[in-house]
């Protein structure tokens, strides 16, 4: 049983490291290019993408002007975990993000664990943005007057929805012309798509294709996806600017009032949306190797890019609800939309443009991210050693790079956005949660590396804890003893709501006993709560893939690791 929990040294790590050791395996490394402005440029460009450009319509239909009280909320929760991941980043300088941080503070199963919720998080992720992609690429095409087939623009569970759409359309005397854009391709793929048999073939390829652009460029180096990532998140930035400074002109203040019309819990509906658009900030820790200075650079550079993004978020959110009615934001472009309302046309066509650039940048970062993970598990023993090889010419992990892009390019040709989005926000959060966790475990630090590491501000939680674990029962109290009183109907929500209820109590008790921090404890909670409110049928495919995963850990993973070996 503890060869479950068998740790990696951090002192080992740092010092394989500085030797270019790679975490302990010689041979070609990767190539140290970064600094905290590419970091910080790197860190925006996870970020600001599909978030800004198209889920923040959702979220301020439901909470209205009020949505930007929830950005504050969503970022102070990523703040925390975010100066977590800086401890550890600055730490445990190599690849491998929150699977590596968990490897020195829980032990292999965990971090198998969170490594594999990670490869979910990020191709989920991956798949959701590639899609995202296609349907604004297809937008600036129709812009040049660019029609593709719809059997060749979409998935087949869409284009069904778009059939039936067209299909009630017409029994109401409605005309194709007169179609939505969601009608219009569904019902040109379901009529003109190629048959093989009785299956149609309706795939979206433009999303394909891009993953394919994506991975080509993250196989060639890290210096030409730096530099390809800086020019796309200036030339975004500079348009949300434009969109803040220019929308500014056309806020009618009477939009903001009510401010929360649906009240605080309709403002709580948009977690999900809003969550995602912060989605991407942690990425930039699997780049450790490859920075001049991780451990002064990482940190610096999660932190600036969370704070610059969530001013931005917060100055949408207000310019948008005030230039139209919150009523009309449920539109899957909200900021092209908002300025062809206005008869501003050409200002929202160079909106679309951005928005092709926005998540081109953010699939790039991922498609960074996810084969260092990959690569990291390697280097351990836990999957195949051909995941761990780095490109003798371009210093890339290449194997794990181009299963990776085969991993997302295959599935987002046939999958449809509403079922993945909650997938990547629960990897995400069981990520952060166990990052925060891991904070106070952390050994303590060495001489040799004290000086060198960023800390995370201790602020005793001896009482403060227990006392907001005593004003959170207060006002659940309600809550809770429904959820008891009907425990055989309950459904799902409800029996997650009591287990988080019981770790809060939990943690309240040992942050008592242990005068834990402050920080990492109300980070992990907040993490927590966020998780239960995502719907349950995204926690059975997380936990039928963490079932898989665990499978291949029995099989393969536990007798190949290093650790098992030495």
């Amino acid at each position: 049983m503890m060869n479950l929990f068998r740790k990696k040294s951090i002192e080992k790590i740092v010092k394989d490291a500085e030797a270019g050791l790679s975490d302990g395996h010689s041979g070609s490394g990767l190539k140290r290019v970064l600094g905290v402005r590419d970091l910080t440029l790197m860190g925006i460009a996870a970020v600001v993408g599909a978030g800004i450009f198209s889920t923040i319509g959702t979220a301020a239909f439901h909470g209205g002007p009020g949505i930007s009280v929830l950005f504050l909320i969503t970022a102070v929760t990523c703040g925390f975990s975010a100066l977590c991941y800086a401890e550890f980043a600055s730490r445990v300088p190599i690849a491998g993000s929150a699977y590596t941080y968990a490897y020195v503070t829980f032990g292999e199963l965990i971090a198998w664990i969170i490594g594999w919720a990670l490869i979910l998080e990020y191709a989920i992720g991956n798949m959701v943005v590639a899609i995202s992609w296609s349907g604004y690429f297809i937008n600036l095409l129709e812009g040049f007057h660019i029609h593709l087939p719809g059997w060749l623009s979409t998935n087949f569970e869409t284009a069904e929805q778009g059939y039936e759409e067209a299909m009630k359309h017409l029994a109401a005397g409605g005309t194709p012309a007169t179609f939505s854009k969601l009608a219009r391709i569904g019902y040109d793929a379901i009529t003109n798509a190629p048959m093989i048999g009785q299956t149609r073939i309706i795939l979206n390829i433009p999303a394909f294709l891009i993953v394919v652009l994506i991975t080509m460029l993250v196989y060639r180096g890290i210096k030409e996806s730096k530099k390809s990532t800086n020019l796309m998140v200036i030339f975004k930035i500079a348009i949300i600017l434009m969109v803040i400074v220019l929308g500014f002109f056309y806020v009618d203040t009477a939009n903001w009032a009510p401010f929360m019309p649906n009240g605080f819990k309709g403002v709580l509906a948009g977690v999900s949306a809003v969550f995602y658009a912060y989605i991407g900030f942690d990425a930039i820790s699997t780049t450790a190797e490859e920075c001049k200075n991780p451990q002064r650079d990482l940190p610096r550079g999660m932190i600036y890019s969370l704070l610059i993004c969530t001013v931005l978020y917060i100055l949408i959110a207000l310019v948008l609800t005030g230039m139209v009615s919150y009523t009309e934001l449920k539109v899957d472009d909200p900021l092209a939309f908002v300025f062809e309302r206005i008869g501003l046309h050409k200002i929202g066509y160079i909106i679309s443009i951005s928005a092709v650039v926005a998540t081109t940048s953010v699939l790039l970062v991922f498609q960074l991210g996810q084969p260092r993970i990959w690569m990291s598990m390697s280097r351990d023993g836990l999957l195949p050693k051909k995941f761990s090889s780095v490109h003798p010419k371009y210093g890339t992990p290449g194997f794990a790079t181009i299963i990776t892009g085969i991993f997302v390019g295959v599935p987002s040709m046939f999958m449809s956005i509403s079922r993945m989005t909650d997938l990547t926000s629960i990897g995400t959060l069981f990520a952060f949660v166990l990052v925060c966790f891991g904070v106070l475990v952390l050994p303590r630090l060495s001489p040799s590396i004290k000086g060198q590491a960023f800390r995370l501000p201790y602020i005793n939680g001896q009482y403060i804890i227990p006392a907001l674990g005593m004003i959170f029962l207060y006002f659940a109290q309600q809550r809770i003893l429904n959820a008891f009183k009907e425990a055989g109907n309950e459904g799902y929500q409800e029996i997650l709501f009591l287990v988080f209820t019981f770790i809060f109590i939990v943690v309240a008790i040992l942050s008592f006993l242990k005068k834990y921090s402050i920080i990492p404890i109300i980070g992990a909670m907040c993490c927590l709560y966020l998780m239960i409110e995502i719907p349950p049928v995204s926690w059975m495919w997380f936990f039928i893939w963490m079932s898989i995963g665990l499978v291949i850990y029995n099989l393969y993973s536990k007798k190949h690791s290093l650790l098992a070996k030495n």
